[in-house]
């Protein structure tokens, strides 16, 4: 098994929250997607109609930017591409080009992605983890699935999608751990300003105080 640079393989795949020691959100009755941003007219997308899009599976790795990796992972649902053209590209008026999208999740967080990045192949809305249907640990009711970016790009616990047609401000610009803006694993894209082995060290002694912060909040037992 072949890794991205400075990443370490792990058994099972830790829950990582935003909120660390709390639970993650709750699931909505009727979970939705807002689409907004620089579209025509704002709309909601139910998460049960995803359902009729065309089904997609892949085995992926899932790459922590501490540099943990969680290996062979199935996850499935709507290819992010697929939704975009169906339901989303029918919002942007002919003269706006669309650089960038910002996903959000129920727990506040938020990832901005090049659009070029999304339209990737290999990028799912995903609702299924390994056959199962997602739990609160790793997203649900659906999630940002991008296998070549680290997983602070992949949004868990999806609510919203918003259209740029250029950079949105960055939130953690004056952090010292200030994330990538692409955050591509084979490219080691983990710092904005720093190169990837650099920051290695730090990141990596991050791991076990965030792991066993974000396991007093798991509402399962992590896998």
């Amino acid at each position: 098994m072949t890794l991205p640079p400075g990443q370490r393989a792990v058994v099972g795949f830790p829950r990582f929250g935003t909120h660390l020691h709390h639970p993650p959100p709750p699931v909505p009755a009727d979970p939705v997607i807002e689409i907004g941003g620089a579209v025509t007219e704002a709309v909601t997308l139910h998460v049960t109609d995803l359902a009729k899009l065309p089904q997609q599976e892949i085995e992926a790795d899932f790459h922590c930017v501490a540099g943990w990796s969680a290996t062979g992972l199935r996850w499935a649902g709507v290819k992010f591409e697929t939704l975009y053209r169906a339901q989303v590209a029918p919002l942007i008026a002919p003269d706006t080009t669309i650089s960038h999208l910002v996903f959000e999740g129920l727990d506040g967080f938020q990832s901005i992605v090049l659009l070029e990045d999304a339209l990737a192949g290999d990028v799912l809305i995903a609702d299924r983890l390994d056959g199962r249907p997602l739990d609160s640990d790793h997203g649900a009711p659906v999630r940002l699935v991008s296998p070549r970016q680290y997983g602070f790009i992949n949004t868990k616990h999806l609510c919203r999608i918003e259209l740029h047609t250029s950079a949105p401000p960055v939130p953690d610009r004056w952090s010292p751990i200030a994330s990538h803006p692409r955050a591509r694993v084979w490219h080691e894209e983990r710092h904005r300003l720093l190169p990837g082995r650099a920051v290695r060290p730090v990141y990596r002694a991050l791991i076990g105080p965030i792991r066993a912060l974000s396991a007093r909040g798991s509402r399962v037992r992590p896998r």
